[in-house]
C-alpha cells in the first residue's frame, strides 16, 4: 500500500505538470513546474534553464517520492526484517 501510495503521488505530480504544460491545469498566473516549463520553451534557445531546472527539479521530486516509499516499505515490512 505504501509503495503504491508514493508511486500514485509521482503520477499525480507528473499529470498536473502536463497538464499546466499543455495549458489546461492551473490558469497561467498561478506557478506550477507544467507552467514554468511551457512559458520558458519560448526561450529554450537563449535562456535553457528556464525550462531545463524546473524540468530537472520535477524528475528529483517524483524520484524522491518514490525513494521514500520504497525506504518505508523496507523499514515497515516484517517479512524484510526476518521476523515472522
Amino acid at each position: 500500500v505504501i509503495i503504491q501510495a508514493s508511486i500514485f503521488f509521482g503520477g499525480a505530480i507528473l499529470t498536473e505538470a502536463a497538464l499546466g504544460f499543455l495549458g489546461v491545469g492551473t490558469p497561467e498566473f498561478i506557478p506550477s513546474w507544467g507552467n514554468i516549463i511551457s512559458s520558458g520553451r519560448a526561450f529554450i534557445r537563449t535562456a535553457f534553464w528556464i525550462a531545463f531546472f524546473p524540468g530537472i527539479f520535477l524528475a528529483l521530486t517524483v524520484f524522491a517520492a518514490n525513494l521514500v516509499g520504497d525506504g518505508l516499505r523496507d523499514v515497515l515490512d516484517p517479512r524484510l526484517r526476518g521476523e515472522e
